[in-house]
């Protein structure tokens, strides 16, 4: 068969591409977090009364003493210098959803001339970029451009490496010169400390007297496609936009479903293991890998660790990610929904809450109604999604997502909370004002002597629910895959700040009258369950009925796109959240609205002129040259008395016809800008522009039917999905 002669060549390079050159990798226990400055290498280093210091800042967020902070630079530094490290960067996530990283040579020059190293507890602590160029939603003027990062002991440094150097990175906060956060990092501390004292008030309340700080965990689970860049660099929307704009659907794509779970591609498989092990070094516990639904699409999924270093790990598992991939000669895309008509990415959230003398404080046990503690935190997790469920679809919301939330692949853009049947039951008893004994699942018997019986889950797992407990944590399955974990752990953490103290002042109310601890417990899970308990559902997330009936009889906000659901970093109720824990102040959570909604709105821009300009000179030109060779074919015909069916010429005139008086249409509406509001001009790119951007597309999908395959000048859809 033949065909455009790039896509030819790119053919021709995968399929003759040299086996990568592999070697076994060293053992584990010889890797791991072999490029982590961590508290196991801090203790060698270290002095005791040092290590102890930076111990308890680390644990428990103590201020470090400046003379302390010193020795800790010094050892640091001799140890990276050790692992041939010149350069040392503070590495800080600006509100991009990407990591920013300022350089700097170890290197200063005396008197006399010479070059020495130095790194003092001052460089470590402070460091000062540019901050003028990040998105700062308003929070200072043009002319101030000063910034600073700031070093955050509890994420520990690691070092990059590339083929000829090595660079010591140190997680850090980014913040203006007046004080404001410009990061995702300064807003998850702050929640993780809101959560910590409202969890300590509960606890207290309920008679526990030794209580270890509260930390948030998180596991993030990453779906992301492979796709190899011989394809990839001859797309120009998977370039410049991370997805295709343009490409009709394959004879086959994911509906055999024999992708998921199935055997992975030998050329994939070495380059997990080369990401892997990159993991490891870094001290990122990877645990599991596989096929994902859609062809070319796979998922790895981290241990849980704190919620901060997870997001840390999450952003540099990205970097990884692609940098990996590159090597192998693939493009890693990491956009929701890359192509159209098979399933889209995402990267669930696991997020639960606990300390190291209560435990896990979103594990039921066996026996959940004996479980106060896991029932009222429990029960703050219900009452957060219920009253904050628009802020935790604003704090998903991406032009890139919304393609992904509401199809039978992604939950809908209702946030509910599933509890499973056996939980379910337990608070359903509380609004009723009972508490039954719990059933536990059973056993497993397959009647098969060689199977083994095993204890089953009291409750069958729910993959169209947004918000579902999985047995000791709680999943936020909405969550897309390039988005930062923060934001989302921020939302998590902080409503259940409010909940917790919610909870904290109705048990001292209570306790006041003399009731009991457990009596007094129940009776304020039942007023919680009596007034939110209409979040809770475990049905059939994606059928039109569940949308009804969310809306129209539970009062849940149905908020599909982006336009739609950003506003509600502006609504009163979300700006005394935030005010109240502590975690964002109103100038802070406004400059989020505004950076996130200029995001969105340059994101469909982005790919409204990247439509526009593929159709105008590539997608056209193509539809015109086949009916030239189509009319010059008939031509010859004709004088030979052959008539030839005319059916796909007139084909192929209607539709590239209709799609050049789309792509008109298309660029008049991108040269409307007088909008009232932010929120006005939103509504106009989900509505005009995103609408107008599918009317093209249909039409040129259609014309890549008709072409002839060795004039259409973009790879398609068979040869990126199912060439390896």
């Amino acid at each position: 068969m033949s065909r455009n002669q790039a896509r030819v060549q790119a053919v021709s390079q995968i399929v003759n591409r040299k086996t990568t050159d592999v070697t076994m990798p060293e053992p584990l226990s010889k890797i791991w977090a072999s490029d982590v400055f961590n508290l196991a290498k801090m203790e060698e280093a270290l002095s005791k009364n040092a290590f102890k210091a930076i111990k308890t800042t680390v644990q428990t967020g103590e201020p470090l003493a400046p003379a302390t902070a010193d020795v800790v630079a010094a050892a640091m530094k001799d140890w990276a210098l050790g692992k041939g490290v010149k350069f040392f960067s503070h590495i800080f996530y600006p509100m991009t959803n990407a990591t920013a990283e300022k350089h700097d040579g170890f290197i200063i020059t005396n008197s006399d001339g010479n070059a020495i190293t130095e790194f003092t507890g001052s460089l470590l602590i402070k460091g000062e970029p540019d901050g003028s160029s990040f998105p700062n939603g308003s929070l200072r003027m043009t002319n101030a451009a000063r910034g600073y990062t700031a070093w955050d002991p509890s994420s520990p440094a690691y070092i990059m490496h590339t083929d000829n150097g090595a660079t010591l990175m140190i997680p850090s906060v980014f913040m203006s010169w007046t004080g404001e956060a410009l990061d995702k990092k300064i807003p998850l501390l702050r929640s993780n400390s809101a959560m910590n004292k409202a969890g300590q008030r509960v606890l207290s309340l309920m008679g526990e007297t030794e209580i270890a700080a509260l930390n948030s965990s998180c596991g993030a689970e990453q779906e992301y496609f492979l796709i190899d860049s011989n394809f990839a660099n001859s797309r120009p929307d998977l370039l410049l936009a991370g997805r295709t704009l343009f490409g009709a659907a394959p004879a086959k794509g994911q509906q055999f479903d024999d992708h998921y779970f199935g055997a992975i591609p030998e050329r994939v498989q070495i380059f997990m293991q080369d990401f892997e092990d990159q993991l490891y070094r870094l001290g990122i516990p990877a645990k599991t890998h596989h096929n994902e639904v859609a062809p070319g699409q796979f998922e790895i999924a981290p241990y849980f660790e704190a919620a901060n270093v997870a997001s840390d790990h999450q952003q540099l598992l990205m970097t990884v990610l692609k940098l990996t991939a590159k090597r192998h000669g693939f493009m890693c895309l990491l956009h929701e929904k890359p192509f159209a008509g098979v399933n889209g990415s995402g990267k669930h959230v696991n997020w639960s809450v606990g300390n190291a003398t209560q435990g896990n404080l979103l594990d039921p046990g066996s026996t959940p109604h004996e479980n106060i503690n896991f029932l009222l935190f429990c029960g703050a997790v219900i009452r957060g999604v219920h009253l904050y469920g628009p802020l935790l679809r604003a704090v998903i919301a991406s032009a890139s997502n919304d393609h992904r939330l509401g199809a039978n692949e992604a939950p809908p853009a209702i946030l509910s909370v599933y509890l499973g049947d056996q939980l379910e039951r337990v608070f359903n008893d509380i609004k009723e004002g009972k508490l039954l004994k719990s059933e536990v699942g059973g056993l497993m018997d397959l009647g098969l002597s060689q199977i083994l019986k095993f204890e089953r889950d009291p409750g069958d797992r729910n993959r169209t629910s947004p918000f579902a407990f999985t047995g000791n944590r709680f999943e936020f399955r909405a969550v897309g895959s390039s988005a930062s974990v923060s934001g989302p752990l921020v939302a998590m953490n902080t409503m259940l700040a409010d909940s917790l103290n919610w909870i904290a002042d109705k048990l001292e109310a209570e306790l006041a009258t003399g009731t009991s601890k457990p009596v007094a417990a129940v009776k304020v899970l039942k007023e919680l369950m009596d007034g939110h308990s209409n979040v809770i559902f475990g049905g059939d997330g994606y059928s039109a009925e569940w949308h009804r009936m969310a809306v129209e009889d539970r009062g849940l906000k149905n908020l599909p796109t982006s336009a739609d659901a950003l506003p509600a970093l502006r609504e009163e109720s979300v700006v005394k959240l935030f005010s109240g824990t502590g975690v964002l102040t109103p100038v802070e959570l406004e400059s989020r609205f505004e950076v996130y909604s200029e995001q969105y709105l340059l994101s469909i821009e982005v790919e409204a002129k990247l439509v526009v300009d593929m159709a105008t000179t590539s997608i056209y030109p193509a539809a015109i040259e086949y009916l030239s060779q189509l009319a010059g074919t008939a031509s010859s015909m004709a004088a030979l008395n052959i008539t030839l069916d005319s059916g796909v010429a007139a084909a192929v005139a209607k539709e590239a016809n209709a799609m050049m008086t789309s792509v008109a249409a298309l660029s008049a509406a991108l040269d409307v800008h007088d909008f009232d509001s932010t929120e006005a001009h939103m509504q106009y790119s989900a509505s005009t522009l995103c609408s107008l951007m599918l009317e093209v597309r249909a039409h040129a999908d259609a014309l890549e039917a008709l072409v002839a395959d060795d004039l259409w000048p973009l790879p398609k859809y068979a040869e990126m999905l199912f060439i390896k």
